[in-house]
């Protein structure tokens, strides 16, 4: 095992604290659109020092291309953040782990890299686990077919800008890549505006607590799963060991779910104990993919 894998890890650890806080948010009436946009904009913050790392500032013609990832990362928060307000995390999380399958694809397509057989086991691994997250009929007044299609809208869209991220850093640096990318999200970020229930002035002081610890822990691991990607690329595997944390949120809302105000927990033993076999069936697909 390669000794960056342990940064995706990390990742995916805080992905999962940050989900948890930005469900409780979502209950406190930020809304969608404002979540967004105040996550985004602590991200690209937080990715200013990562000038100092250096690289190639590109002609003006190549900035389509961190502007191209950064769109597609705009979307894929954006879905995941519909999928959060209409679902369970325990449902939207593990879907995620369908990215590592379409990392593989893409890689294939745009890079050049080839797809192992055990990367096909694993797409099996997770279309069953989603199957089972989706068999408990208790669970459907939670919308769980449409989180399941917004989930994988949103793993397509964060897909793609991994294998951008990729595909682009080399040539800029990641002390270029990632700052001017990020630049991008925060003017599309600004198209979020229209679309806000009321002003940022206007949340809720009890949910910016939420909506702070939530932006920060997203933020934090953006920096640490994208700086990996654009560093060291290898994006199938390090998805593989990221999508881990599908299980970490079935084990989070059991956990400590109550102390976020989340209610998924009450659906009941039986509807839980089959979302964690879905989860825990795409955790035997990143087993697989690694030994």
């Amino acid at each position: 095992m390669k000794y960056y894998f342990v940064f995706p890890l990390i990742s995916s650890l805080l992905y999962v604290v940050g989900v948890m806080f930005m469900k409780q948010c979502s209950g406190l009436g930020v809304g969608i659109w404002r979540t967004s946009f105040v996550s985004n904009i602590a991200t690209a913050l937080l990715f200013v020092p990562v000038l100092g790392f250096g690289g190639v500032w590109r002609p003006w013609t190549e900035y389509w291309q961190p502007a191209l990832a950064g769109l597609m990362f705009v979307g894929g928060q954006t879905f995941t953040f519909v999928a959060l307000r209409n679902g369970d995390v325990t449902v939207a999380t593990p879907v995620m782990g369908l990215k590592t399958v379409l990392v593989g694809l893409l890689v294939t397509g745009i890079i050049g890299d080839t797809v192992s057989p055990r990367l096909w086991v694993s797409a099996g691994l997770s279309a069953a686990g989603i199957a089972l997250l989706n068999v408990v009929r208790g669970a459907r007044h939670r919308h769980v077919g449409g989180t399941i299609i917004l989930s994988m809208v949103a793993a397509s869209c964060f897909a793609l800008f991994d294998v951008l991220v990729q595909k682009f850093s080399p040539a800029w640096g990641i002390g270029r890549f990632l700052p001017v990318m990020f630049g991008w999200v925060t003017v599309f970020s600004f198209g979020f505006q229209p679309f806000f229930s009321a002003p940022l002035s206007e949340i809720p002081r009890e949910a910016w607590k939420s909506l702070g610890w939530g932006s920060t822990f997203l933020a934090l691991q953006g920096l640490v799963l994208i700086c990996t990607l654009g560093h060291f690329g290898d994006a199938t595997a390090v998805n593989v060991i990221y999508s881990s944390r599908g299980l970490w949120s079935v084990v989070a809302v059991w956990l400590v779910g109550h102390w976020f105000s989340n209610q998924e927990r009450q659906l009941g033993g039986g509807v839980f104990r089959w979302r964690a076999a879905g989860a825990a069936m795409m955790l035997i697909a990143i087993i697989l993919t690694l030994v």
